[in-house]
């Protein structure tokens, strides 16, 4: 679910923010990886990117020619989010059809739990529809928390984020 990740990156800094004094020179690097970090939102193979935890070294600068601007190699530490096929999550259901429920957990908006996954589930047509368990009594609507396992994921590149089906076939599966 969490992953602490290792980072090396290049961060360009534009010959106008360079300065005699170390500290602002930094603060400029910083800010960018901050910047840079902050437009990248996921990627395939770390999925979505938190936080920077920490910044663990600038390497030298290189002077790019016709532009003045300066190239420094950067490693950081940060923190990223990225479900896998197996892990049991807990999401919130924010939406209902007639042939399944789509939940959020954390950054992932779009996690989708089939009526064909919940065998034990009936839907109702109500003023707020829902899926009702017979058996039990529990019932699967808007804003309630469930716990499944997940199925598939799969990374839209074009949107930078992920989509994943999950079901709730297992023990201690279901509303919370």
């Amino acid at each position: 679910m969490f992953l602490k990740v290792q980072l090396n990156w290049n961060v360009v800094i534009p010959a106008e923010n360079l300065d005699i004094k170390g500290l602002m020179l930094q603060k400029a690097i910083l800010v960018r990886v901050l910047d840079d970090f902050s437009a990248k939102k996921a990627t395939k193979d770390l999925g979505y990117l938190l936080a920077v935890t920490t910044l663990d070294k600038i390497g030298e600068g290189k002077v790019r020619e016709h532009t003045g601007d300066v190239l420094f190699p950067v490693n950081f530490t940060c923190l990223s989010f990225k479900v896998f096929r197996g892990e049991v999550i807990e999401g919130v259901v924010h939406k209902i059809l007639k042939h399944g429920v789509f939940l959020r957990c954390g950054p992932i908006e779009n996690l989708y739990l089939s009526n064909q996954k919940m065998t034990d589930y009936q839907y109702q047509i109500a003023e707020n529809p829902c899926f009702l368990n017979v058996k039990t009594g529990s019932r699967i609507e808007k804003d309630v928390t469930l716990r499944c396992v997940v199925i598939g994921v799969k990374y839209m590149e074009a949107q930078k984020e992920f989509q994943a089906v999950v079901g709730l076939e297992g023990h201690y599966l279901g509303p919370v």
